[in-house]
């Protein structure tokens, strides 16, 4: 294993306190580093709590700030936070107007999301995050995987907030556009966990991994190398029979990589998706490509369509200032 760390014990510790010092003028680390929080809280505001196993960067603590998330959990390396650290994050960030935790559909975060609620003393609203078309229960959930969409969740209901939109309508909100919202990724080649030293699932050298889970998870086959054209065509025909967009539909393509997939290879994949999409009648009114929810060091590559509508244009083309997503500031 050729890894930049110190220590297994400490590259989650020594990670955050290099992000904070990095971004500074948009976030701080709470206490103990048991949470990222958004530097300049605004009063009155709804405030949004995520988090997961770390791993998956920049997901969740990437997206922390104005237009996103006012706090995010980090968890050790694909493992979920503990309660204890989404209850210090909401007492730290909660202003008035409630909380609204944005959970991913795995056994352990929703499990100690639910505690966190229960435990906050305060007013908690949650929406889980199920975007995952590639198996309807796998190694650690009941129900499809929390996947990509997570972030446009993320971002879309992170400008509501901005707004003043109160508690059940951002609840709603976030569980209406987690519905619009479908992903499917493959693995080419694994990831290791540090911790393991070593790779946490196994592929010859012709072989891909369908559907693949951002764990490591199995996915629906495991089949030969293909062109990223067949692919592309094999994601969005599985995302397209489940979503089912209406002809002339507009959605958002998010082409995002694995950890160690190259941009090349993601606008090369995104050349294929949109000619696909557009093929299907579906048109690509907005576009977001790279590597924003990873696999540690796994080389692949997931695909997400997410619908549309003026609403969820005018709030995804809404101004952020995070470390992963900063525009329109």
């Amino acid at each position: 294993m050729k890894k930049l760390i110190n220590s297994t014990d400490t590259i989650l510790e020594e990670s955050l306190d290099g992000f904070a010092a990095a971004h500074a003028d948009i976030l701080l680390l709470g206490a103990e580093r048991k949470f990222v929080r958004r530097r300049t809280l605004k009063p009155g505001k709804v405030a949004l709590i995520s988090g997961g196993g770390s791993g998956h960067e920049p997901l969740h603590a990437g997206f922390v700030g104005l237009g996103m998330l006012d706090a995010a959990c980090p968890g050790q390396v694909f493992t979920s936070p503990t309660p204890d650290q989404m209850i210090e994050a909401a007492e730290a960030v909660d202003t008035g107007a409630g909380v609204l935790f944005i959970v991913k559909n795995y056994e352990g975060d929703v499990m100690n999301f639910t505690m966190a609620a229960e435990m906050a003393g305060r007013e908690v609203a949650s929406v889980v995050t199920n975007d995952d078309v590639a198996v309807e229960k796998s190694t650690y959930t009941t129900g499809r995987r929390g996947v990509a969409g997570t972030l446009i969740v993320e971002k879309m209901v992170g400008a509501a907030a901005e707004t003043g939109m109160p508690l059940a309508a951002l609840t709603a909100l976030g569980e209406e556009v987690n519905r619009r919202t479908r992903s499917m990724g493959v693995a080419l080649l694994p990831c290791t966990v540090p911790a393991a030293g070593r790779p946490n699932f196994a592929l010859a050298d012709n072989e891909m991994e369908m559907g693949v889970g951002i764990h490591g998870e199995p996915g629906r086959r495991r089949v030969p190398l293909a062109s990223a054209d067949a692919i592309a065509a094999e994601l969005l025909d599985a995302i397209l029979k489940d979503l089912a967009p209406g002809k002339g539909s507009e959605v958002l393509l998010l082409v995002n990589g694995f950890g160690a997939t190259p941009l090349i290879e993601l606008y090369l994949m995104v050349n294929a998706a949109k000619r696909i999409l557009n093929s299907a009648g579906v048109a690509v009114a907005r576009f977001l490509t790279g590597s924003y929810v990873t696999s540690l060091d796994m080389a692949g590559v997931s695909i997400t369509v997410s619908v549309l509508d003026s609403k969820s244009t005018k709030l995804w083309d809404a101004p952020a200032q995070t470390a992963a997503l900063r525009w329109g500031v």
